[in-house]
């Protein structure tokens, strides 16, 4: 039987490129070699593409920080494309994520794992999945929206009205919507990086300026006492949800040290959690998925609000970690679906998907 000719592709552009890296050797260790002729490509920082040249059996897993070695430069990764039949883009954020790469696989009509262009794009953006999930009727804990153009301040309404303020005066705006405290974080950004913690106006100005480094739109959410479940879920018109686990952070919210840094954080799965909450979750992972176009597999993140055990979808991620530790695996491991056949089903999902 012949074997799939598959690309592997990890790194990346994005502030996330470090996770990817972890990430992406994480599944290129777990592919079943018998099944599959696989092309490892690693993009770095600045966008150049390249081999990655290690003998696949010997592969192991990148710590967050460490970068590939091995490499031989791609003059022509268009070629490259066309000699595989489905590609595995283990990247995450910008330029991996957010429908950029997905449009020149569909240019190249190549099956690739993961969302299409359209749910890939606005998932990344938080600012319009709050829009769709608006619109599907999916709690949501409330939110203001914020754009930086040149140095100007943009506070953006509910009905996208816009004004032009002071940094001072959007943080005076903010705190007359939402209360103290708040979340500040990039709108295209995911494995927490850009995000603080906002207990008062001055801090608040920080954290918006600092988020603005990231990203030209900003989202600011009401704080609330809750706890931090996941689901994941996998299909294409068919879809699945796994059982919900529960992040246990070693710092007051799940920042990025609190991620990949502190061994003190940790997950629990399944979640202890009532029967009833449980399924609810489950259910409108699955509704949000279908809302905002997804294909594939997305890691849908909720707070459950500890006193009145209120659900709320706070956001999805359609390429989630695949890191040994990463929720989206692990999810799947405890419901009877190891690592590498969750990888077979990610493939035969891509190769099988009709437009």
């Amino acid at each position: 039987m012949s074997k799939m000719k598959l690309a592997v592709i990890f790194g990346g552009m994005s502030t996330e490129h470090d996770v990817s890296n972890v990430s992406g050797t994480s599944v290129l260790k777990h592919l079943n070699k018998d099944k599959y002729d696989i092309t490892p490509i690693y993009i770095d920082k600045e966008g150049n593409w390249f081999l990655y040249t290690k003998p696949l059996n010997e592969i192991d897993i990148l710590k967050v920080g460490e970068q590939p070695q091995e490499l031989e430069k791609l003059e022509n990764p268009i070629e490259t494309l066309k000699q595989v039949e489905v590609v595995f883009p283990v990247l995450h954020g910008l330029y991996g994520e957010d429908g950029s790469i997905q449009g020149l696989f569909e240019l190249l009509n190549l099956p690739y794992v993961g969302c299409r262009v359209l749910g890939s794009s606005i998932c990344m953006d938080k600012a319009y999945t709050k829009v769709v999930l608006e619109k599907a009727k999916i709690n949501q804990v409330k939110h203001a929206y914020v754009r930086k153009f040149d140095d100007k301040y943009i506070f953006v309404d509910d009905e996208f009205n816009e004004s032009i303020l002071k940094l001072e005066e959007v943080s005076e705006k903010v705190i007359d919507k939402l209360g103290l405290p708040v979340f500040v974080k990039p709108s295209n950004s995911g494995s927490s990086v850009g995000i603080n913690k906002a207990s008062n106006n001055e801090e608040l100005a920080k954290a918006i300026e600092y988020a603005s480094q990231f990203d030209k739109k900003i989202i600011i959410e009401e704080g609330i006492n809750a706890r931090e479940i996941e689901c994941a879920v996998i299909g294409n018109e068919d879809v699945d949800a796994s059982c919900v686990g529960e992040i246990l952070p070693a710092e007051e919210f799940y920042s990025f040290d609190a991620k990949y840094n502190n061994a003190e954080s940790r997950v629990e799965i399944p979640a202890n959690i009532e029967p009833e909450i449980s399924e609810e979750i489950r259910r409108t992972a699955k509704k949000a998925f279908k809302a905002l176009d997804c294909k594939g597999l997305s890691r849908v993140d909720f707070f459950v609000e500890k006193e009145t055990k209120k659900i709320y979808l706070n956001e999805i991620n359609t390429m989630p970690g695949f890191t040994t530790i990463s929720m989206y695996p692990q999810l799947w491991e405890k419901c009877g679906k190891p690592y590498s056949e969750l990888l077979d089903e990610l493939i035969k999902n891509a190769y099988n998907f009709k437009k």
